[in-house]
């Protein structure tokens, strides 16, 4: 290392010592209040490279509780049955972490219950909706800091990038050459791809869905390159490049329990070990086939499937409670939050009376002894909100789960429900963040700054770090989701391998190295497969505390 870097680098360390200052402990983490409101229920979120959430709702209730700055042009619609001459009211925000404030994004046609990715260059792709937004492509870039007239762009029709057919409730899922896969919707029992360009043009046909849910269907990228979906009770493994099943998975259950929505469990792909051999998927709560009054008790259980073994066969595990609209977000440090949603109920309007508002971690690496063992109800301190349906949940750099959203009315209700709609941001610590920060590991940003570094498939990135009490050290790779509706689309983690070995830096004179200072050298997974390319939020793990991350971006 050049001697001008060492410097900097040692500063940073000791400067992250005269920062460390003493964080009140509290068993389980914590609650924070953001923002009282935004004016927009977050109904949908991503977070971007630049650390700023883009969160959307829907146009077609009329007008929303956050009106644009003079001098911004009102959206008129001829359209929108509910404000046809015109809304000056945003739809969408951008939400800096940093600075915790928010800005008025515009969005034209409705957004209600669509999809979305990033794209490889850190652009938000979203797409679909309903009524007029059915069939648009919308895309939203990583602003600049100070960019005020940075905002979303709609691709229409004659536009060649826009939607072959009308997809309301979809997924996407991002592949290893760039594209996106976008499957399902109400009525549509089929797939097509994005961009438009990268081809192939037209529509798929996916029987699966017919035979089971095209709403919203948990979709994941296997480590073989193939697509696990999941609908109903009811998983395949599809060749998407032959329009193939390539095998049936067992049934989860006995036919009495339905997951995906609007049954609202949710599904997350546990973390991939350095050059995985397996994969394994874990599918919680929902509710019974066969619903008995009004808010039916919702499901405690969940299945865990290693999709990549020859035999597979679900493994039934409990939460402990009953859950459902609920998101499970990936932890930096391999772990798994359980957050948001009800105990009775499901996905729909006003359907569910009882709200869930302890989070749950879920450790997939510990043995499984019994059905409860890898379970732990956390008890945060402050007042979390309810967030019942349409409410979202995603993963920041920090380590916190921000959450946001909840709406189960038809149009915005603020007196005399039981659950008003919520147009707050909160921010969930897990019992990680409850240690005191010279605890926890701290992680010099090799990047230029405001820029993320990049890297390449199989390349190598040594990281300086300050590890006190080093113990088990893992490096940790995490795919920022975009969640919606109980499930986090593209959501991904890897572990990557790593050797750490004390830092030999030369100090300026007068100055004292760290005796905590350590190099973790890394590397990045070998191919797209793994990892498809894009933005990626990078940890450093000591034990199962993580530092802050960085963005890195692998192409």
């Amino acid at each position: 290392m050049r001697l001008g870097l060492l410097h900097h680098l040692v500063l940073a360390l000791l400067l992250a010592y005269a920062a460390g200052g003493i964080v009140p402990a509290s068993a389980g983490g914590s609650w924070e209040l953001l923002q009282s409101s935004v004016g927009v229920s977050g109904m949908h979120m991503q977070l971007l490279h630049n650390d700023r959430l883009i969160l959307f709702d829907r146009t077609n209730f009329g007008p929303s509780n956050l009106t644009f700055p003079p001098g911004h042009p009102c959206r008129v619609n001829p359209q929108d049955v509910a404000l046809p001459r015109g809304d000056c009211t945003a739809h969408s925000v951008e939400y800096s972490v940093a600075s915790n404030t928010f800005r008025a994004l515009s969005i034209f046609t409705d957004t209600w219950c669509s999809s979305g990715h990033v794209a490889p260059d850190g652009t938000l792709v979203q797409n679909g909706g309903w009524q007029d937004g059915t069939r648009k492509v919308r895309v939203m870039p990583a602003c600049s800091d100070g960019a005020t007239t940075c905002d979303w762009t709609e691709k229409s029709s004659p536009d060649p990038e826009v939607l072959a057919v009308g997809r309301w409730y979809a997924t996407n899922q991002k592949l290893p050459d760039g594209r996106a896969i976008v499957v399902g919707g109400l009525n549509q029992f089929n797939y097509e791809f994005l961009p438009k360009s990268a081809g192939p043009p037209g529509v798929f046909a996916l029987p699966f869905l017919s035979q089971t849910n095209s709403l919203y269907p948990f979709v994941h990228l296997n480590i073989d390159g193939n697509l696990f979906i999941f609908a109903k009770n009811r998983a395949v493994l599809f060749d998407y490049k032959s329009g193939t099943v390539v095998r049936s998975y067992a049934m989860l259950g006995d036919g009495t329990e339905l997951r995906s929505n609007p049954n609202a469990g949710s599904s997350v792909l546990l973390p991939l070990k350095p050059n995985p051999t397996e994969a394994e998927v874990l599918i919680c709560g929902g509710t019974p086939a066969r619903a008995v009054g009004r808010f039916p008790p919702a499901l405690k259980t969940c299945g865990r499937l290693k999709i990549t073994d020859a035999n597979p066969s679900w493994v039934i595990e409990e939460m402990p409670s009953p859950r459902v609209m609920g998101d499970m977000i990936l932890l930096p440090n391999g772990e798994v939050a359980i957050i948001n949603g009800a105990t009775d109920g499901l996905g729909g309007w006003e359907a569910a009376n009882t709200p869930s508002t302890a989070p749950v971690i879920y450790r997939p690496d510990l043995p499984f002894v019994t059905p409860t063992g890898r379970f732990e109800a956390q008890t945060p301190t402050g007042t979390p909100r309810p967030r019942m349906y349409h409410s979202s949940a995603v993963l920041l750099r920090d380590g916190r789960v921000l959450v946001g959203g909840s709406n189960p009315h038809h149009y915005y209700n603020f007196t005399n429900v039981k659950f008003p709609t919520d147009l707050s941001l909160e921010a969930f610590s897990p019992y990680y963040l409850d240690v005191s920060k010279d605890l926890r590991p701290f992680m010099v940003d090799p990047s230029p700054k405001g820029r993320p570094t990049t890297v390449t498939y199989g390349g190598s990135l040594d990281l300086l770090c300050r590890i006190p009490d080093r113990s088990v050290v893992s490096v940790t790779m995490v795919a920022p989701s975009f969640t919606t509706h109980s499930f986090a689309q593209n959501q991904r983690q890897l572990f990557l391998q790593v050797q750490v070995s004390k830092a030999q830096l030369e100090a300026p004179p007068g100055v004292r190295v760290p005796d905590d200072a350590y190099v973790a050298s890394v590397t990045m997974p070998a191919t797209p497969v793994l990892a498809p390319p894009g933005y990626y939020m990078l940890f450093v793990v000591n034990g199962r505390i993580p530092s802050e991350g960085i963005w890195v971006h692998i192409q």
